[in-house]
């Protein structure tokens, strides 16, 4: 084991229940970005609906499923910020994925004029 792995599990183990649940899901969403290209990309939104009770990583997900024309590295920092902001922070699930939708949809927009832009 590393240095890192047992620091990593040290943390773990000093976590509640509710803080280890946390943990491994901000580990899940980190451990599944790819930088991979897609070969056809949808340039519409797709209608993936929000369920009822979702995780914040599983909202990510799902957000990156329905706008899969958007970059992911440019929305990085700022999915990377509202996940923290749930997991360190402790704010509402909920609430931060009502941020990542508006955050998802303002990046579509901005894609939308980028791409009118380069047709004109």
């Amino acid at each position: 084991m590393t240095s890192d792995e047992k620091r990593l599990l040290k943390h773990y183990r000093a976590l509640s229940a509710s803080g280890r649940n946390s943990l491994l899901d901000y580990a899940e969403f980190l451990a599944t970005r790819d930088n991979g290209v897609a070969a056809e990309v949808s340039s519409v939104p797709l209608g993936i609906p929000r369920p009822a009770e979702e995780s914040v990583v599983k909202a990510i997900k799902r957000l990156r499923a329905t706008y899969p024309m958007l970059a992911r590295d440019k929305l990085l920092h700022e999915v990377s910020a509202l996940m923290t902001r749930h997991v360190v922070h402790k704010h509402p699930a909920a609430e931060v994925i009502d941020e990542l939708e508006a955050l998802f949809k303002r990046y579509y927009e901005l894609h939308q004029q980028a791409t009118q832009d380069d047709e004109a």
